[in-house]
């Protein structure tokens, strides 16, 4: 639970960074945490309590027969929210750099990192 509340909260303070800044690099940053809190989020949301990772060792024992992989199937948690977070991680770390590169371009033409100094580039 702890780890969800906390999953929301970066998410608020990312979104407030993101929208009350005026600084590329700041939003940035903020874009990372909302990332982050996403992450937690998936994965506060993926865990079940008292079961175990997907993984076949003594404590999912698959030699018992048939019906021990159904009754290994009730002892894990499901493998896909943690699939999906080291994905999402990939993929926020790939858009991060993208964004960082655009600020960089930004920088080397404007000689400014404030969004409002770009008002000439806005459509």
């Amino acid at each position: 639970m702890i780890v969800l509340i906390t999953g929301f909260l970066l998410m608020l303070i990312g979104i407030w960074a993101m929208l009350s800044r005026k600084h590329l690099i700041r939003i940035v940053i903020g874009f990372a945490i909302v990332d982050t809190g996403i992450n937690l989020v998936i994965v506060a949301l993926g865990y079940v309590k008292g079961k175990t990772a997907p993984i076949i060792d003594r404590a999912v024992s698959s030699s018992q027969g048939a019906m021990a992989g159904v009754e290994a199937v009730g002892k894990v948690v499901d493998p896909i929210p943690s699939a999906l977070v080291l994905t999402a991680i990939v993929i926020g770390l790939a858009v991060t750099a993208l964004m960082l590169a655009y600020v960089i371009r930004l920088n080397n033409s404007g000689k400014s990192l404030n969004i409002d100094d770009f008002g000439d580039q806005k459509w």
